[in-house]
């Protein structure tokens, strides 16, 4: 048996990640509650036990 086969070996026991998802938050305006609503958003996902990664763009 070679080291690559037990790597594979090793690595098959482990599970594999799924996915993630995006979601985009857009409005026409200022102020329209686009971060309070991703920030709620988040906030629920975080208590479902899910990992939340949040990112703000802006425009210059």
């Amino acid at each position: 048996m070679s080291d690559s086969d037990r790597a594979d070996a090793l690595l098959a026991d482990f599970p594999k990640p799924g996915r993630g998802r995006l979601k985009v938050f857009l409005g026409a305006a200022p102020g329209v509650g686009k971060t309070f609503a991703m920030l709620t958003h988040a906030h629920a996902q975080q208590r479902m036990g899910r990992q939340v990664l949040v990112m703000s763009l802006k425009q210059i």
